[in-house]
Parts: C-alpha cells; structure tokens; sequence
C-alpha cells in the first residue's frame, strides 16, 4: 500500500514539475482596449523551420476567436490614419526539444512600435515532441482569448 501511495506520489510530482509554465505579459503603459485590428507580419519571409506555417495557421485561427479583425499586411496600407492607431501588429515564434515546447506570440503597437503584450504557451510532458507543441498551442491560445476577448 506504501509502496503505490509513493508510486502516485512520484508520478504527481514528476508531473507537476514536468508541466512548464504558460504565461502573459501586458506593458505597464498599454490600453487594451484601444485595438481592435491585428496583423500577422512577415508572414511569406520565412527564415527557419516549416513547421511555421503550421503554426501560423494556429496562432491565425487564434486571433480569429478574439474581437480583433484580422488585417493582411499587404492592406495595412488602405487603413486610416486612425484604423492604424488601432492595429496591432503580431510576431510569433516557436522552439521545441526534449524537455518543452514553447509559442511565444508578441503583440506590438504598429504606429509608435511599442510592445503591448506577450503571450507564451509552454508545455513540457515529454511525451514527444509533436504532443508538447501542440498543447502549448493550445495554452497560447486560451491565452490570446483570454487577453483579447472572444468575438
């Protein structure tokens, strides 16, 4: 009875420890409220991995639950002057190995440049690598709804 009391006992704990921590950071200064576009930039400049286009998809379909309306970079040019006050732009990056997975997703303010926000989706079970990123997608996303608000 010890023996399977210390058995759960260890695999909680290896568990609790194994689980990385998710979290979102908002600037001092920023009014949330003021931002109703956002666009993902730099979208066809791809510099690493292709699993990034997976996981733009992701973070897109992320955006696309919140109250922001989602503004192809290539149209940011046909907004006015005070829709561009507005507009957040929004950067992403991914990085997994044997211990975690992680999605950073940076919110910056497109006329002064700023940051806004950032929301950072970990997970690090170990299972394999497919399985932690793919619930850190999931924890970046409860995040981005969360911040955002849903539609």
């Amino acid at each position: 009875m010890q023996k399977k009391l210390l058995f759960f006992s260890f695999i909680i704990s290896l568990l609790l420890c194994s689980c990385t921590t998710s979290k979102t950071t908002i600037s001092t200064s920023a009014d949330l409220s003021k931002y109703e576009y956002a666009s993902l930039t730099d979208v066809t400049s791809y510099n690493g991995s292709a699993s990034l286009m997976d996981i733009e998809v992701k973070v897109f379909n992320a955006l696309e639950k919140t109250r922001l309306k989602m503004i192809g970079d290539n149209r940011i040019g046909e907004l006015s002057y005070e829709q561009k006050e507005k507009l957040l732009l929004v950067r992403f990056s991914a990085t997994s190995n044997d211990d975690e997975s992680v999605i950073s997703v940076n919110f910056v303010d497109y006329m002064t440049g700023k940051p806004v926000a950032s929301c950072r989706g970990a997970f690090g079970l170990g299972v394999s690598r497919q399985h932690d990123m793919s619930v850190a997608i999931n924890k970046v996303t409860e995040q981005i709804i969360s911040l955002w608000g849903n539609k």
